[in-house]
C-alpha cells in the first residue's frame, strides 16, 4: 500500500483509490451519494481530506454486511464536518448501529442453522418450517408448491400439477385466486 508523507493533508482521488482499495468510479459514485466529500483546486481536481479513508473504509465495511447506502450515509451526516472524528466519535456510530447488527447476526444465523431442513420442503411453506415466510397465506393451509393463476395441461383436459404428470388438486390462494397444489 502506498505511503502518504504526514505533509500531505489531501489526496488525489488517485491517491484516495490506492489507499483505501476502493476503485476511482466508487469514489466518485460515494461522493454523488454523499457519502465523502471533496474540494477542488484551481484546475478542478478533487481533493479529499485524509480523514477519508476511514469514512471510506467505513462505507466499504458497512456495504458488505448490507447496510444500504442511505443508512451509511445517514450515520456519516452525525460525524463532525469540521474536524476530524474521533475514536468517542465513531464510537458513537458504532453503538447506535448495534441493535440493528445483532438483528442481522441474528437472522444470518437462524438462516444457516434452519437452512438444510428447508431445502428438503422445497417450498418453505410447512408449519414446522422456521423460516417460513409469515405472510405466506397458502402455507397455512397446503404443504407443497402451489402455482397461482390458471394452469393448463395440453389440449382441453385437467389442469396437470407441473412436471408431475398428476391431475392437480384446485386451491383457493390468496386474495381468492384458484391455485394448484403441484405436489
Amino acid at each position: 500500500m502506498p505511503q502518504i508523507p504526514e505533509k500531505i493533508h489531501e489526496l488525489t482521488v488517485g491517491q484516495l483509490a490506492a489507499r483505501s482499495g476502493a476503485a476511482v468510479s466508487a469514489l466518485h459514485f460515494y461522493e454523488s451519494k454523499g457519502l465523502i466529500k471533496s474540494s477542488r483546486t484551481s484546475g478542478n481536481q478533487r481533493r479529499y481530506t485524509r480523514d477519508t479513508l476511514r469514512r471510506v473504509a467505513f462505507v466499504r465495511a458497512a456495504q458488505r454486511v448490507g447496510i444500504p447506502l442511505a443508512t451509511i450515509r445517514e450515520a456519516l451526516s452525525g460525524l463532525p464536518q469540521e474536524r476530524t472524528p474521533n475514536h468517542e466519535d465513531w464510537a458513537r456510530l458504532s453503538e447506535s448501529w448495534r441493535s440493528e447488527l445483532d438483528t442481522r447476526i441474528a437472522q444470518l444465523s437462524r438462516l444457516r442453522d434452519y437452512l438444510g431442513d428447508c431445502i428438503g420442503c422445497g417450498c418453505l411453506s410447512l408449519e414446522k418450517c422456521a423460516l417460513s415466510n409469515p405472510d405466506d397465506i397458502t402455507g397455512e393451509r397446503v404443504t407443497g408448491s402451489v402455482l397461482f393463476g390458471e394452469r393448463r395441461g395440453r389440449g382441453n383436459g385437467p389442469k396437470r400439477a407441473a412436471g408431475s404428470g398428476k391431475e392437480a388438486a384446485p386451491v383457493e390462494g390468496e386474495g381468492g385466486q384458484q391455485a394448484e397444489k403441484c405436489c
